[in-house]
């Protein structure tokens, strides 16, 4: 997609249908004063858009959207669906939500809509279109915004009935469902649709509290699917009212949860969205590789496009227990973070902190005070000018990587739905283990799906590979006997894409690319550990020493691989517990347990190495690195996450830093919190 924007993109959520008129003016100086050059608008605003079913009123709309132009502010215009009017939930019932007990909700909160209603669907549809029709030609709207944080789950009868549809759509008889979800197992066979129920806490769930323990995976995994399907046709139903009257609109939704948001198959959903968008809100405490990797992950969904940040806070978060305030140069720091891992806006809920309900403490950029003289107001106001000073140079760059990551929220579900052999293990959490890896050593990553090209990359990387999906162990072949490096790890290869374990041998359709079988899988209890011994050298990558592992380790047999670390201990010590198999040009790493971080840095850093992959450059710890390419220049950004100066080497050749116009050579010293943007123009 071509943006059709000149510049980074500086603005936030707008709420002035909270506040009385003579505060808009006010808020349009104050927005200038920040550099604020576009507002999301009319999110939560169907209500008062539409207050019953046949009248329709946007006179409020109108003065709002012509005010910010006049002021040269765009507008991202919401579709205001986010959250049903009273009415609708009153007249038409269907419009609610069931829980997983079986409790038909009230009208309350937001996000309080079933997604197979018909009543949501048509008029949230037509308020898309009603929309699209009445500002078409209007010059301020840059960007489309449907709905809001779209991710919930539905139990009613018409999710049920909708469901059945879908299976039909998917399975063609109940002869296949019957067989994919393998019913024969406590006597679930099903011979009409109508017998199908919904997998909740009143059928197959076990555990109160979470939705993941269920005693038929296949069941559980395909509502899953559904769900992100049926949200998703939600979406698509207004993004195509809307450009049925615009065909060139720019139509987006904002991905919640820091983009890794459990219910909803964000690599599905990037397909029909232009530009991805992402709510990001970290926690003070929260390790910044965390949110590094989420943003990692905005910009592979559409393979290394740009991404838009849509919503951060400028200072303190409201919905934690506790709520601290971002530190003097974080909310500047964080921004950064995210325009060096492709994003090309930077924006906030909110521009103006409400007065009351639930986000009245939420941070603002014009706080309860209404005036600029404020921290947080001189912190915003700076980025402003400095986005201003760059202009166009960073739109379009690319985030040039050699590693890749894959990432399948299909493999996120299925895992936690199974039912042993631990439940310490969290899909997430190794994810972010091995992305770790990389970024501690400076390593740019992409992270990819299922679907995505290999070719490009020296190595891939697919952390507990549980799930094989059709064709993809044929994908990975091809890539290895290109003369890629692939690697995997314990609890890999072990079912197909119904949850049914494939059989002749762990780890199923991964065998013969890693030429060992995995004959049992041991599960050690939290403080049980094992270790893991390297043998001598390492098959070339220089490695040894023993190192800690532990929560499942797989007892393997090599097939052709050879071994390059061996347990430690317990009954299976002198097995196999890091093999590499030569396959064609390449070859393919399994690593048979979960080890300590410090292996997998000297492992994985020791492996790229030996691939010619290098970090962009080293730093002292706490200070992240990471580049963006454009028309021949190179651009590194260094982000010094800890709250005191930290010295860094530049090298002999100076370079121009963005921001501050220096040129920069050799011992630098980066402030507390502090950004550099360097360019150097030879790629």
């Amino acid at each position: 997609m071509k943006p059709k924007w000149s510049k980074i993109l500086y603005g936030g959520d707008y709420n002035p249908d909270q506040w009385p008129r003579e505060i808009w003016d006010e808020d349009m100086r104050l927005f200038k004063l920040a550099g604020i050059d576009i507002a999301t608008v009319n999110v939560f605003s169907w209500a008062l858009n539409q207050p019953d079913e046949d009248t329709y009123r946007f006179g409020w709309l109108d003065d709002v959207i012509n005010l910010l132009h006049a002021n040269g502010v765009h507008v991202c215009m919401g579709t205001s669906t986010a959250a049903h009017p009273a009415w609708m939930a009153r007249h038409y019932p269907d419009v609610l939500t069931v829980d997983s007990v079986g409790r038909k909700k009230k009208f309350g909160r937001r996000h309080n809509s079933c997604p197979n209603s018909p009543t949501f669907r048509k008029f949230s549809g037509r308020m898309a279109g009603k929309l699209a029709e009445r500002y078409k030609d209007h010059p301020a709207i840059l960007l489309w915004h449907v709905n809001n944080e779209y991710g919930w789950r539905c139990y009613c009868d018409n999710c049920e009935a909708a469901f059945r549809e879908w299976l039909k759509k998917k399975y063609g008889t109940l002869e296949e469902v019957n067989r994919a979800w393998y019913t024969s197992f406590w006597g679930h066979t099903f011979y009409d649709w109508n017998e199908i129920v919904l997998p909740s806490h009143l059928s197959e769930h076990m555990d109160p509290k979470s939705h993941d323990k269920t005693a038929f995976q296949g069941i559980s995994l395909d509502y899953d699917r559904f769900n992100s399907d049926s949200i998703l046709e939600c979406y698509k139903l207004e993004r195509d009212a809307i450009k049925a009257v615009i065909p060139d609109a720019i139509v987006t939704t904002n991905f919640q949860s820091n983009g890794t948001y459990k219910p909803l198959d964000y690599f599905q959903w990037a397909k029909e969205l232009d530009v991805v968008a992402l709510d990001s809100y970290p926690t003070n405490d929260m390790p910044m590789s965390r949110i590094a990797m989420r943003h990692d992950l905005m910009r592979g969904l559409k393979g290394g496009e740009p991404y838009l940040l849509m919503e951060q806070s400028p200072s303190q978060l409201n919905w934690k227990d506790v709520n601290p305030l971002k530190r003097p140069g974080v909310t500047r720091l964080w921004s950064y973070q995210a325009i060096a891992r492709g994003a090309e806006s930077v924006m906030y809920f909110q521009l103006r902190r409400s007065a009351g309900a639930f986000e009245k403490f939420h941070g603002a950029v014009i706080d309860h005070a209404g005036h600029e003289h404020t921290r947080v107001f001189r912190e915003v106001a700076e980025i402003g000018r400095e986005l201003q000073q760059l202009g166009d140079t960073l739109l379009g760059a690319t985030s040039p990587a050699k590693v890749a990551i894959v990432f399948d929220w299909d493999n996120w579900w299925a895992i936690e739905h199974s039912s042993g052999p631990s439940v310490q293990l969290k899909y997430l959490d190794q994810i972010q283990k091995y992305y770790d890896a990389f970024y501690h050593q400076g390593i740019m990553v992409d992270m990819i799906g299922v679907e995505s090209e290999l070719s490009g990359y020296d190595l891939v990387i697919a952390p507990v590979l549980y799930m094989v999906k059709p064709g993809y162990a044929q994908k990975l072949e091809a890539y290895v006997a290109g003369g890629g490096t692939f690697v995997t790890t314990f609890f890999s290869g072990i079912v197909n894409e119904n949850d049914l374990v494939t059989l002749g041998g762990y780890p199923g359709e991964l065998r013969q690319l890693l030429g060992i079988w995995v004959e049992e899988i041991d599960a050690l209890f939290p403080g049980q550990p094992n270790s893991l011994v390297l043998k001598a050298e390492a098959l070339g990558l220089g490695l040894e020493g023993a190192y800690s592992c532990g929560m499942l380790c797989d007892l393997l047999h090599p097939e052709g691989a050879e071994v390059a670390a061996e347990y430690g201990g317990d009954f299976y010590r002198g097995m196999p517990a890091l093999t590499r198999n030569r396959f064609g040009k390449g070859e393919a790493w399994y690593i048979a347990s979960d080890p300590e971080e410090a292996f997998l840095q000297r492992f994985l850093g020791g492996l790229s190495g030996h691939l010619g992959v290098e970090p962009v450059m080293k730093t002292p710890e706490g200070v992240e690195v990471s580049v963006r390419e454009k028309d021949g220049r190179r651009f590194t950004f260094l982000l010094n996450h800890k709250n005191e100066e930290v010295p860094v080497q530049l090298g002999i050749e100076a370079r121009t830093e963005l921001l501050s116009g220096l040129q920069l050579q050799g011992e630098t010293i980066l402030p507390p919190h502090g950004v550099f943007i360097l360019e150097d123009k030879r790629v």
